[in-house]
Parts: C-alpha cells; sequence; structure tokens
C-alpha cells in the first residue's frame, strides 16, 4: 500500500512549481559551468564528497575522502580524483562504465556551504596519471577523470539545520550497533559478528591506502 495519497501525490512540473515557484535570482545565478576560482578553493579545502552515480542496477552514493586537497582541479573543467582504496564493491565504477554522468557533494569541516558539481567521469589508469597520486609508496588501482557540465555552492540551511560540525551533538560510537553485529543480524549469524570486530579499526588505518 502506498504511503503517499494519490490526490496529493506530485506528478509534474507544473504543480511543483506552483507549490515552490519557479527558481531565479541566486539560486539559478550561481551555477556555472566551469570551476571558478572560488569553487576551486572549496574543493582544495575538502577531505571529503560524496559521489552520486547511476546504471542499470539503480543509483550509488558513496562516500569519499582523504586529505585535503585530494580532490585536484587540474583545469576549470576538469577534475582528477584517485579511487582509494575501500571494499572493492566498485559500484560507482560499474555505473560510471554504464552511464558515465556523475554528481559530487563536497563538505568542509566546519564550513556551512557544501558546493555541488555535476558532469561525465571516466575511468583511467594512465601510468602517469596514477604516479601523481602515490601515498606511503602506494598507487591507487585507477584516477576518475571529471569533465565538468555545472557547478554551485549549496546555502548552509542543512548544515545549520543537523548541527553536523558541532562538537556536543556528536554521538558515541557505542551507542549504536558494531558493523560486526549488524553483518552478523543481517545475515543470520552467517559471519562471526564478534570475530568481525577484533580490531576493526585497527585493520582499517593500517589499510587505508
Amino acid at each position: 500500500m502506498s504511503a503517499v495519497n494519490e490526490v496529493h501525490r506530485i506528478t509534474d512540473v507544473g504543480t511543483l512549481e506552483k507549490l515552490y515557484g519557479v527558481p531565479s535570482g541566486a539560486p539559478v545565478e550561481k551555477e556555472i559551468d566551469y570551476l571558478h576560482p572560488h569553487y576551486q578553493r572549496l574543493i582544495a579545502a575538502s577531505p571529503f564528497f560524496v559521489l552520486a552515480t547511476g546504471g542499470p542496477g539503480g543509483m550509488d552514493a558513496s562516500p569519499r575522502g582523504d586529505a585535503p586537497g585530494f580532490v585536484v582541479v587540474e583545469d576549470e573543467k576538469t577534475l582528477l580524483i584517485p579511487d582509494r582504496r575501500g571494499n572493492n564493491r566498485v559500484d560507482s565504477l560499474r555505473n560510471i562504465i554504464a552511464n558515465p554522468r556523475v554528481a559530487l557533494l563536497f563538505l568542509v569541516p566546519g564550513v556551512g556551504e557544501t558546493l555541488r558539481v555535476n558532469g561525465r567521469a571516466e575511468i583511467s589508469t594512465d601510468p602517469a596519471l596514477l604516479e601523481r597520486f602515490g601515498v606511503e609508496g602506494k598507487l591507487p588501482r585507477s584516477v576518475l577523470v571529471v569533465r565538468v557540465d555545472s557547478c554551485f555552492f549549496q546555502c548552509a540551511r542543512a548544515i545549520f539545520r543537523s548541527k553536523l560540525w558541532e562538537a556536543d551533538r556528536h554521538i558515541e560510537r557505542s551507542s549504536l550497533p558494531s558493523l560486526g553485529t549488524i553483518l552478523s543480524d543481517v545475515t543470520r549469524a552467517r559471519f562471526d559478528g564478534k570475530e568481525y570486530d577484533k580490531g576493526l579499526y585497527e585493520r582499517l588505518k593500517s589499510a587505508l591506502y
């Protein structure tokens, strides 16, 4: 049974615009088709972004993080992003092969505004490109080359409402189920949760690259 009463379901842009209005002014003017130097500074300061992709299997949103500057602005229309070590599901990369359109949301710790970038990505294993992103003598397996179609900043309302950066709102990890507990329960005990949890964060920290 649908959670939405069909009488109140919006199914066309005209109805949507009657409710919210037609975008104009700053919300529209701030969107440009290149990386303005101000937008480049936000990217350089960001240690974390979310990469959104879509493919035959559906949508995916993947967290990406490293030291500030790990996303390189090659020029005002191009971003270079090393694919750091992860869980090897490669959901994002599979999607990009099928559909190169991507969206990126950059966050900067302590800053309310975020930066949104839309574009098209390709996966490169060019040795010269990989060498540029070596850390601790280890190279990424591939580098994403993102051609920018549009970008704009998002105002701080969502961050202000969530109080994301306020330390007194941070949650103790122990107040939530451990990853081992989650894994054990969702797989109906096919995995030993306690064994999985042993030294988990130490293992992760020792295998970042």
